[in-house]
């Protein structure tokens, strides 16, 4: 009687099977499960493809695609039995075919669990993309929301968390959508580069046997605009690229960056300090000492997910960056942090959008914050430059008139006239004028610009965008 094989996969050269440590070390299944949908789908393109050159009947084909289907209906009703002996998602669905189909021994022919994988994650990473951008769409909504409810109010803006100049608070909220749209447009980019299909490299080098690869690509959407089958062109990158992972793992580092940014704007917005806004009771958590607080922990927690978000970048970068071609068995630990990034990045995208869903803006104490005269020093250099004055001497005049104002605790725009012709001769009667926020924000009509015109058509630009 033949040995039995150590191991039902790859056994055939081994004496005896693995020590139960080094299972329990080298499982995947226990988070490349969640894989099972997507492989099920090479699979069934992969058997599809076997058929149609001849190497699978069309009776094995489908009682192959069939038993497939039987699978993963047990795997979303939670009834499907994983056993980690087996490693990983692939050979799990892979041993509980052959328990029900004959003809499942023929379904590897071809195929490496290499090339396997690689078009799994590229499967999953279209996914992936399409439902963060969903919601990244549905948190620019909520944003714009705001914005439209709050189109007339102003607020200081910053630099260097230093009142710099009047803005209004949607201009503010427009600069958020530009930022996630920017993480929109990166996730698009991983999904077209992750719209090439690697089933047919094989381990490494490909098979002797005569299968039609553009015909499985095109099975799994592997196409152009126009249709055409998007097959990769290399079977040793095809197996050892990860690029795409680091890709992925990059959009969703920069996205936590966003929102970590947006999520301390609006901590500090809704600080005693400043209280331009209030957060939903639903997004925010009491002290368990101090009665009275009400903290922003859904954006302190935002703008903690972060580092997490980052942590993964760093470990992909790090996984890839001394391994040689091609396949390499520290490639399985590509998942975890490929996965989790998705899921915080997902939960992100929605705690944001409910947590702005909800907020409140004190419009009384925007227009105290804005009132400050201070805040159109810069315009005021600006009217003495069209009285010919050059913007270096005009900057240094009005900074001298802003030092005046702080040592004689006078507002900027009540100082007396004879004391600003004191400090140049071509402040006149009507300077005060530059110190009415309507004629400030007016003026402002260049393109990126915070003007009533410009902020019309971001308005119309953004509804555009996001219905």
């Amino acid at each position: 009687m033949p040995k039995k094989p150590a191991q039902a996969t790859w056994g055939g050269r081994f004496a005896a099977g693995p020590a139960a440590l080094m299972l329990r070390f080298s499982e995947s299944v226990s988070f490349d499960r969640r894989l099972a949908p997507f492989d099920i789908a090479g699979s069934q393109a992969h058997a599809a493809m076997l058929a149609h050159v001849g190497l699978l009947t069309d009776k094995e084909h489908a009682a192959i695609h069939d038993g497939l289907d039987a699978i993963g209906a047990e795997i979303i009703a939670g009834k499907f039995k994983w056993d980690t002996a087996l490693e990983d998602v692939h050979m799990n669905i892979e041993r509980a075919l052959a328990k029900r189909v004959h003809a499942a021994a023929k379904l590897h022919t071809a195929r490496s669990r290499n090339d396997q994988v690689a078009t799994d994650m590229r499967l999953w990473l279209r996914h992936a993309c399409a439902v963060l951008d969903d919601k990244l769409r549905h948190s620019q909504r909520a944003l714009l929301a705001v914005a439209t409810e709050h189109r007339t109010t102003l607020i200081p803006g910053y630099t260097h968390l230093q009142r710099a100049q009047p803005v209004p608070l949607a201009h503010h909220v427009f600069a958020w959508l530009e930022m996630l749209q920017r993480d929109r447009d990166r996730l698009a980019v991983v999904a077209a580069h992750a719209n090439w299909c690697p089933l047919g490299s094989g381990a490494i080098a490909g098979t002797t046997l005569p299968i039609d690869r553009e015909f499985a690509a095109r099975l799994l959407g592997f196409v152009d605009a126009r249709g055409r089958p998007q097959v990769t062109q290399n079977s040793m990158d095809a197996v050892a690229d990860r690029d795409l992972l680091v890709e992925f793992a990059a959009a969703c580092a920069l996205f936590g960056a966003h929102l970590s940014r947006l999520a301390e704007d609006l901590i500090l917005w809704s600080s005693t300090e400043f209280g331009f806004v209030e957060l939903a009771d639903a997004f925010c958590t009491g002290s368990s000492l101090m009665p009275q607080k009400k903290n922003p922990d859904a954006c302190e927690l935002l703008r903690g997910k972060s580092a997490r978000l980052h942590g993964h970048l760093t470990t992909l970068l790090t996984l890839v960056k001394g391994l040689p071609l091609t396949y390499n068995r520290d490639l399985q630990e590509d998942k975890p942090p490929v996965f989790d990034a998705f899921d915080q990045a997902a939960l992100c995208a929605d705690v944001l959008a409910g947590a702005v869903t909800g907020l409140k803006v004190n419009a009384a104490r925007c227009a105290a914050a804005v009132a400050d005269p201070a805040l159109l020093a810069t315009d005021l250099a600006d009217w003495l430059v069209t009285r010919g004055v050059p913007f270096r001497d005009a900057h240094h005049a009005v900074g001298a008139a802003v030092k005046l104002a702080e040592q004689t605790a006078t507002p900027l725009n009540k100082l007396p006239l004879a004391e600003l012709k004191k400090i140049n001769p071509a402040f006149v009667d009507g300077w005060e004028q530059v110190f009415d926020l309507k004629r400030a924000l007016a003026k402002r009509e260049g393109t990126g610009m915070p003007g009533p015109k410009q902020m019309a058509r971001q308005f119309t630009r953004w509804e555009k965008t996001l219905k």
